[in-house]
């Protein structure tokens, strides 16, 4: 539901817990336990097929792209490059009240792929296949 100044409750709760993170990141400069505390944080509370597909994303990224630093980005359990760039993250389908979860990956990801490519995934499972892509897509975003 919108408010008047355009933002729901659901995305001024975000932008809060975003202006948290930067300030808890600052303190934490790269000190990678912090980063993988606020991710098993994040992850710990979500349900269901929002779990799985966290879990499953912190697996790969930790698997296949090791030089990746865990980082939450608006709340949301992710890995960011060496410059603290977020390169992979997961959207809970229960954050924002959405039929799927979506996995993301912002520029710092190296996807390119002519002028078009992907940036978002929406997932409605964790499935072998799924798993399958997506470590081939982290370890393309990780470089």
């Amino acid at each position: 539901m919108a408010t008047s100044e355009g933002l729901s409750a659901d995305e001024r709760a975000a932008v809060k817990q975003r202006a948290k993170e930067l300030r808890e990141q600052e303190k934490a400069g790269k000190n990678r336990a912090a980063g993988e505390k606020a991710v098993r944080e994040a992850i710990e509370p979500l349900e269901g097929t929002d779990r799985d597909i966290a879990e499953g994303l912190y697996r790969v990224a930790t698997e296949v792209a090791p030089h990746l630093v865990p980082k939450t980005y608006y709340g949301m359990p992710g890995f960011a490059d060496a410059a603290g760039k977020m390169v992979v993250f997961v959207q809970p389908a229960a954050k924002f009240k959405t039929r799927y979860a979506t996995v993301g990956f912002d520029p710092a990801a190296q996807l390119d792929d002519g002028d078009f490519w992907p940036t978002a995934f929406a997932v409605l499972a964790w499935t072998p296949a799924f798993e399958e892509k997506l470590t081939a897509l982290v370890r393309s975003a990780a470089g």
